[in-house]
């Protein structure tokens, strides 16, 4: 469980309600009219813009938001020089039998232990970088549009209010419920959009960029393996990829 997220989430929702309690009743908050306009609005926008399986998609990545992160660059810059190690001992045919949950480090061994020519190894690589990044960045999209669709449909709600309650002036007990259909709508836009669709967006691309950095520590180091096979070198080509505060050692690292 990532603890920022859980942190954050609670944080965030537990403020907002006692604020509301603190000033008044939550039943004033509740309006079943408001919530199908910024709700069914934004899903209907949402549905519109993207495939129904990209928005399925994101929902599902929605939940590693609350997952632990994956590997630290740190922990893959070890794995790198002890996979050196291992081919200068061994030799590089001895990758290919390298168990790991990494599909992208299983290719990078085998590619190498097959003895695959240099070029061909950075391009197969470097084409599933790029397929990932566009992968996630589809899942982010989902949430960066819904995140500026919710307080336009708030506003939209805010307008339908406004009109309900001039049309009916001569009623004064229907200008009430008008004008909370006008408020609570753009409160409902706004909250949907700065309390999830927009953080969730941009945890997903906090993600995306430790799994890149992790996906590069690996492409590089399969690289430097094949051209030098230097612990050493190979430790200090990848550990670059780390701010110098946050790296570890290589005598650190016990390999």
């Amino acid at each position: 469980m990532d603890a920022a997220s859980l942190i954050g989430i609670i944080a965030g929702i537990s403020l907002i309600l006692s604020a509301i309690l603190l000033g008044g009743d939550l039943h004033n908050f509740v309006n079943l009219p408001g919530i199908m306009i910024v709700a069914g609005g934004t899903m209907a926008t949402t549905l519109l813009t993207f495939r129904f399986k990209d928005v399925l998609s994101a929902f599902a990545a929605a939940f590693f938001v609350f997952r632990e992160a994956g590997a630290e660059p740190n922990a893959m810059v070890q794995i790198m020089v002890k996979l050196c190690k291992t081919s200068r001992r061994e030799g590089l045919i001895k990758l290919g039998e390298i168990k790991t949950k990494s599909r992208f480090l299983k290719k990078a061994c085998e590619l190498i232990s097959d003895s695959s020519d240099e070029a061909i190894i950075r391009s197969s690589l470097r084409t599933e970088i790029e397929s990932l990044k566009r992968r996630h960045f589809a899942v982010q999209d989902v949430f960066k549009k819904m995140g500026l669709y919710s307080p336009a449909f708030g506003m939209l709600g805010t307008l339908i209010g406004l009109i309900q309650m001039l049309s009916k002036m001569q009623e004064p007990s229907a200008i009430g419920p008008a004008m909370a259909v006008a408020l609570l709508t753009t409160f409902y836009g706004s909250l949907l959009s700065t309390m999830f669709f927009l953080p969730i967006a941009g945890k997903l691309k906090a993600r995306t960029n430790v799994e890149v950095i992790n996906l590069e520590i690996m492409f590089e180091g399969a690289v430097a393996i094949l051209e030098n096979n230097n612990p050493s070198l190979v430790y200090e080509q990848l550990s670059s990829y780390i701010p110098e505060k946050y790296r570890k050692s290589l005598r650190s690292m016990r390999i």
